[in-house]
């Protein structure tokens, strides 16, 4: 079970510092994703699935292998291309 988070960080070219990408926890009472903007704004997306050990198992999944794309995504964000995907 998790009750914190599983995420994904990234480094963007202009210095040193780790910015928040995607994030799935459960500290609001439901298994959910955030997908974290540049800005700082979050989006909360329900996951498909509620149970705790489900969605840890399908966080992991999703990360490992969509965290090029997440990265990808972000990085356009930070560009200005894609502000509202």
């Amino acid at each position: 079970m998790f009750n914190e988070h599983t995420h994904n960080d990234c480094k963007n070219n202009s210095g040193n510092n780790w910015h928040p990408v995607i994030r799935y926890d459960t500290s609001h009472g439901f298994a959910h994703k955030d997908i974290v903007h540049p800005s700082g704004e979050v989006y909360k997306i329900s996951m498909a699935v509620q149970d705790f050990n489900d969605a840890l198992t399908l966080a992991e999944e999703e990360l490992r292998i969509e965290w090029k794309f997440f990265r990808m995504q972000y990085m356009h964000r930070i560009k200005g291309d894609g502000k509202n995907e």
